[in-house]
């Protein structure tokens, strides 16, 4: 069964709409972006959480010791660097937090999934390419660049209930990770979200 991450929730009613649909995985933003948060609200939300809904942190290029108080005080679960981070930053990090990371990789070619293969974190996600961003910009990539992988990985940008499953035939991701797919208006949509999950349970 493929796992499912719904990102860049920033209300309280977007807590009200996991919570009845479970995701596996949520994300709060850190980074600069129109869904970004600040640790009050992200400790306010994760408050409300159910606690099977693992909380992931989405930062780009963050100072470690932010990131390592996040972890420490509970308000985020997992890790996910979406900026330039190597190795040596990784390695650091590694060596302050036990809870899980996940690594970003913008794919134009196969070499950087290859790269990313080669990182201590524990899950890639294969997101598309695009000038002058960081992520998050609902457009996809060539997935038949996928190789076989050890590690596993999350698939992001322009997944959607009608092409999910095509999606994760092709590739047999770990997880698939969502966000402007399940809005409406540029908000969280309740319907959208329980909707997706759903169709998640049944891949």
């Amino acid at each position: 069964m493929v796992t499912i991450k719904i990102c860049g929730l920033t209300r309280e009613q977007d807590i009200d709409a996991v919570n009845i649909a479970l995701p596996d995985y949520i994300g709060f933003v850190f980074a600069e972006s129109r869904r970004r948060i600040d640790e009050e609200k992200a400790k306010t939300l994760k408050a409300c959480l159910d606690p099977s809904v693992k909380a992931v942190g989405v930062f780009v290029n963050e100072k470690i010791k932010n990131i390592v108080k996040l972890c420490r005080d509970g308000v985020i679960d997992l890790v996910q660097l979406h900026g330039d981070e190597n190795r040596e930053y990784i390695n650091e990090l590694k060596n302050e937090i036990a809870n899980k990371i996940i690594k970003a990789i913008r794919v134009k070619d196969a070499s950087d999934i290859e790269k990313g293969m080669e990182l201590s974190c524990d899950y890639l996600l294969l997101d598309a390419y695009h000038e002058g961003s960081y992520g998050g910009t609902g457009k996809t990539f060539d997935r038949s660049l996928i190789p076989v992988m050890d590690k596993p990985f999350f698939i992001a940008g322009g997944i959607h209930c009608g092409n999910m499953e095509q999606a994760v035939k092709e590739c047999r991701p770990y997880g698939i990770d969502v966000s402007s797919s399940v809005e409406t208006n540029g908000y969280k949509d309740p319907k959208k979200i329980k909707e997706i999950v759903a169709k998640a349970r049944e891949l």
